[in-house]
């Protein structure tokens, strides 16, 4: 009886440890990119609250802290749904929130002078996750399919879904760390690239991969097999997400710490 409680219990810490580890690389990427795009203003104000740690250290913390039940209520921060062709201003929001105004909380918190310095440590944390979060997708795709997630597909020889392969399998397939792949995508970023993807705001950015959401929609059909040349072909546009959203997260982080 032991040896099964023992097994038990291994088994949902493997499933949830799975669960978080999906979008750690990417969500590091967008980390990495934005550290490099601070201003010394913003970059001394950000290590003095997170005690010297980078931003793609903290990056992965909204995540951790799902396998917490105390957190819960932060569940819906990370995405929001509504139908494609739509905008979001027209949509029929959640009681509960969703990622637009969970941003908008994190910046209140983290400008409002009264704020203890552990809530502004606490939202600055899930603002560095939640700007990666909204240039992935799916996290701006349709409710009836979870983002992605219910949509059945195979990544090679392996199970996985559309909202995963997005998350975690194509960046992992690469075969970089965060670090290589970051500096990568920084090399390739000009003044003006940077300026260009950095103009508007973040229901402009939710709009924008709203679009992509639908092209995502149709890059794949339901228990189809996805390998190299579904890699070859989307390749681009994922590490484009990942550079927007790191050129982005730290436009939000320089008028905030200002």
């Amino acid at each position: 009886m032991k040896h099964y409680i023992f097994f038990v219990v291994l088994l949902v810490h493997t499933v949830a440890s799975a669960n978080l580890v999906w979008g750690k690389k990417g969500h590091r990427v967008t980390g990495h990119i934005a550290e490099q795009h601070l201003t010394k203003k913003a970059r001394k104000k950000i290590q003095k609250l997170l005690d010297g740690h980078s931003l793609a250290f903290v990056s992965t913390y909204a995540d951790e802290i799902k396998s917490d039940r105390s957190f819960s209520e932060y569940s819906p921060w990370h995405y929001v749904n509504y139908p494609l062709g739509t905008l979001y201003k027209d949509s029929k929001k959640s009681e509960h929130g969703d990622i637009v105004t969970a941003i908008a909380t994190c910046q209140a918190v983290i400008k409002d002078a009264n704020s203890s310095k552990n809530d502004k440590i606490f939202h600055l944390k899930l603002l560095v996750h939640l700007i990666g979060d909204l240039h992935q997708p799916l996290h701006v795709g349709r409710g009836e399919d979870k983002g992605g997630n219910d949509i059945q597909v195979r990544w090679f020889n392996d199970g996985s879904n559309l909202h995963r392969v997005w998350d975690t399998n194509m960046i992992e397939s690469y075969g970089m760390s965060y670090e290589e792949l970051g500096n990568e995508l920084l090399q390739s970023i000009t003044k003006q690239e940077r300026l260009q993807i950095q103009v508007g705001a973040v229901t402009n950015w939710l709009e924008e991969s709203h679009v992509l959401a639908d092209k995502l929609y149709d890059s794949a059909k339901v228990g189809e097999k996805l390998s190299y040349r579904y890699s070859y072909e989307n390749n681009p546009l994922l590490f484009s997400q990942l550079k927007k959203g790191g050129l982005r997260l730290a436009k939000v982080l320089n008028e905030l710490f200002k």
